[in-house]
């Protein structure tokens, strides 16, 4: 069966897969919002907020790439390159990511260096 054979939607069709693919979407954001809940310190519990979520997710996430910083900076004043620094924290991570392994994955977001929302050791 070629293109001009196939029946071409109505309007009405063409409206209600517009309302379900709208639907589907806005329910994949709002799984994203209740994950970031989820993983930002203070804010299990809390009404969920979109505004509030991604302020204190981005909070959240200034704090832990701050806290690599002050841990790169101290390895660096005890001799060790940055590559060292950067290949031992990996290897923590992973080890972190191991120990946890138990937890829901799909709950968990990826941020810088490969590592998971989750993790306050070493960040």
């Amino acid at each position: 069966m070629n293109q001009a054979d196939k029946p071409r939607l109505t309007d009405a069709q063409k409206k209600q897969n517009h309302i379900v693919s709208e639907q589907k979407r806005r329910e994949a954001i709002r799984r994203g919002f209740d994950r970031l809940a989820e993983i930002v310190p203070g804010m299990e519990g809390q009404g969920r907020s979109e505004a509030v979520v991604l302020a204190a997710t981005v909070e959240y996430l200034k704090k832990q790439v701050a806290k690599k910083e002050e841990l790169k900076k101290k390895a660096k004043e005890r001799g060790m390159s940055e590559r060292e620094f950067e290949r031992a924290y990996q290897g923590a991570v992973r080890e972190l990511e191991t120990a946890e392994s138990g937890d829901d994955e799909e709950g968990k977001v990826k941020v810088e260096g490969g590592g998971s929302g989750r993790r306050s050791a070493g960040r």
